[in-house]
């Protein structure tokens, strides 16, 4: 149950993680304010929506990073259960097959030989 949590919240950051980073502009996009487009206008101010995005990214890539070692975690201790005997191994629920005894007939040998053409019916 809380391993599926964990890949729910892991899935929904990394959807978010890479819509932030695609929404932030290159380390380029200051020269364009030089030419007429300035940034003074934005919901953020000319400098707040860069740091604000580059905080909430870097809370986002820490809550990414915390949830990839709860999931290699949990998947290391399920391995060690499995192979420690605490859960069945799939491969090991088939009975295994009795050992061929002695006792069991061995076919010999028989004579291979076609059968000579006479001995065989004709189709009328």
């Amino acid at each position: 149950m809380i391993e599926t949590v964990i890949v729910i919240v892991h899935l929904v950051v990394a959807i978010a993680l890479v819509g932030l980073v695609l929404m932030q502009q290159g380390k380029g996009a200051e020269t364009g304010a030089s030419f007429g487009s300035g940034a003074s206008g934005t919901v953020f101010g000319s400098q707040g929506a860069a740091t604000f995005l580059s905080r909430l990214t870097a809370v986002l890539a820490a809550v990414f990073f915390a949830t990839s070692l709860g999931l290699a975690y949990y998947a290391s201790t399920q391995a060690s259960q499995i192979r420690d005997g605490g859960l069945p191994d799939p491969v090991l629920l088939t009975e295994p097959q009795p050992a061929i005894s002695d006792d069991v007939p061995v076919l010999e040998e028989q004579d291979t030989e076609a059968p000579a053409t006479g001995d065989v019916p004709s189709v009328d």
